[in-house]
């Protein structure tokens, strides 16, 4: 029975959705190349980006190097787990001709990609809990401020990246180009996060800029939920990051939207000609 056939059988929506899953995640764990990215690569960083972080000490004023730290480790875990290994699993599905089968059987489109999504982020948020345990236990972590907001940012990253890594799957002919393909939007998402190097230290038009990138809203979520602002003041209360981190929901929101959209008309069910 191939891969297709197996999902042809009568299952309810999320029965459907997590046997996709989990033919996915074995598939994963045979893909060295994309679990050695996934994994290695944000643990490496950490020397790296401690350096960058006491580089712009004086950008951080009262903010904890530990949790600017982890903030910055999941934003590498999110743009290389789930936006470039999701990319390249589209398009390895694609050239298999394995989309185009699962869409003969009773999966929607929306569970096709979930499901072959879930591997991915999966991964990326592992990343992220064994960091956070790490760093807490080997150099003190605080608290998160606002958890719900920190939660949200996650859901939501996630909830922009994986219809870009759809739409970029668009333009990218094979797994191994992949990595040239997802190149700008992982530059792009890394650099102008404001979470690498803050937006304080950027000139207006360019702060302003990167905070309308399509994944800045719902790391900015992410920033404001931990650390209780946007790290150029000192931390406020629960109650006061609800008010600064409204206008950032909104606006990744908004980003997912557009992304869905674009996705839903640009994505390639079959190999490109």
């Amino acid at each position: 029975m191939t891969l297709a056939q197996s999902f042809n059988v009568q299952r309810p929506s999320g029965r459907r959705l997590l046997a996709l899953a989990r033919t996915e995640l074995l598939l994963l764990r045979r893909n060295r190349t994309a679990l050695l990215t996934a994994v290695i690569m944000p643990i490496a960083m950490v020397s790296g980006l401690h350096s960058i972080l006491k580089a712009q000490r004086e950008h951080l004023a009262g903010v904890s190097m530990t949790a600017a730290l982890l903030l910055n480790l999941t934003v590498v875990s999110l743009t290389f787990g789930v936006y470039y290994n999701l990319t390249a699993a589209y398009v390895a599905r694609r050239g298999e001709l394995v989309l185009k089968r699962l869409r003969t059987g009773e999966l929607t489109d929306a569970e096709i990609l979930g499901g072959t999504a879930v591997p991915s982020v999966l991964l990326a948020l592992l990343q992220i809990v064994l960091m956070a345990v790490g760093i807490a236990v080997l150099l003190g972590l605080p608290a998160p401020v606002n958890p719900v907001l920190v939660l949200l940012g996650l859901l939501l990253a996630i909830g922009v990246l994986v219809p870009l890594a759809a739409l970029t799957s668009a333009v990218t002919r094979t797994v191994e180009t992949s990595g040239f393909t997802t190149l700008p939007v992982v530059l792009i998402t890394m650099a102008g996060s404001g979470l690498l190097v803050p937006f304080s230290v950027f000139p207006g038009w360019l702060a302003d800029l990167g905070r309308r990138l399509p994944a800045t809203p719902a790391l900015e979520l992410l920033r404001i939920g931990w650390l209780g602002g946007d790290g150029s003041a000192p931390a406020t209360s629960l109650a006061g990051t609800w008010q600064p981190a409204l206008p950032y929901l909104v606006s990744a929101l908004i980003w997912i939207a557009i992304a869905c959209w674009a996705a839903h008309r640009r994505f390639l069910w079959e190999p490109r000609r």
